[in-house]
């Protein structure tokens, strides 16, 4: 789980280095950021918390991972950002292979982190619904989240750009292609609510 969504921060940050518009989540956390004056790092973790509490009324399980999702989520990010190790993209080329290389690692991070089976994360959540009640393919799903998260955003004044379109676009294919590759199938995992994993927990602790 921990390693999903350290991937997960990473190809966030490699695709806002990519320099060429942000990613759609990251075009509505910034558009929040900037109208609540906070940073990228903390709009995340409200808006994680925001589409949590949506997600659950829509019958979503709440679980370890999705609250580690939301807050350690939002630490990485600000921490990858403040470390400041990865290079600015200078030219149109160099923007949109960062762009894929940074979906690509959110796609394996989303599929370590879900394979984990303690609570799929907020924004992974609002797919996993919209697959489950319309039966429509995971990637389209992906996308259509994607999509509506981008208009938002920029309402917010988040920076929309030719990676802002390009994400959209390749998000739904990167994550249809990695989850095909190990053979997932997102809606069939059975997650561990908070009670679920206190009880595994504890309950072995009691036996020993």
């Amino acid at each position: 789980m921990i390693i999903g969504i350290a991937l997960f921060a990473l190809g966030i940050v490699i695709t806002m280095k990519a320099n060429i518009g942000y990613a759609p989540w990251e075009v509505f956390h910034a558009g929040l950021a900037n109208t609540i004056g906070l940073s990228i790092g903390v709009a995340s973790i409200i808006a994680g918390i925001i589409i949590v509490i949506i997600v659950t009324i829509l019958g979503e399980k709440f679980g370890l991972g999705t609250i580690a999702s939301i807050i350690i989520t939002g630490i990485f990010i600000d921490i990858i950002i403040m470390i400041n190790f990865l290079p600015v993209a200078d030219n149109l080329i160099t923007g949109s292979a960062m762009m894929l290389a940074g979906v690509f690692i959110i796609s394996i991070g989303s599929y370590f982190y879900i394979k984990s089976a303690l609570g799929v994360g907020p924004r992974d959540n609002l797919m996993v619904v919209l697959a489950r009640r319309t039966k429509i393919p995971i990637g389209i799903c992906r996308s259509i989240v994607e999509l509506l998260v981008t208009v938002i955003g920029w309402l917010l004044g988040g920076m929309v750009g030719f990676g802002t379109v390009f994400f959209v676009i390749a998000i739904g294919f990167c994550i249809q292609i990695t989850f095909k590759l190990f053979k997932f199938d997102v809606t069939a995992v059975k997650h561990e609510s908070l009670k679920d994993t206190y009880t595994a927990l504890f309950g072995r602790l009691k036996q020993k």
